[in-house]
């Protein structure tokens, strides 16, 4: 028998996966949009790129923007009670329309 995976991307087939005419890298604007600080971002993860991915329970969530990071943007999110700090590179991250 297989032993069951408890991985870190365990039961994300649906979540990590992209639509077919979607697929593969995202286009540049999507990616070299320069965020200010106390901007409001989602977060959206893309499956094709791993670096800077943040962990599957924030995909949907809204955060701001604290800081910046190298690459990387410093994002709050509220989860719960609870006020979490993340890092995560502009990939995974959109502007809030609303």
């Amino acid at each position: 028998m297989v032993k069951k995976s408890h991985g870190y991307r365990a039961r994300t087939r649906s979540l990590m996966s992209k639509k077919v005419r979607t697929r593969g890298i995202q286009p540049l604007s999507n990616v070299l949009i320069d965020y200010e600080e106390k901007q409001r971002v989602n977060i959206v993860i893309d499956p094709a790129f791993h670096k800077g991915m943040p962990h599957r329970r924030y995909q949907g969530k809204t955060g701001v923007i604290t800081g910046k990071r190298g690459r990387a943007y410093i994002v709050e999110v509220s989860l719960g009670k609870a006020t979490k700090t993340l890092i995560i590179r502009p990939e995974h991250l959109r502007p809030n329309r609303g």
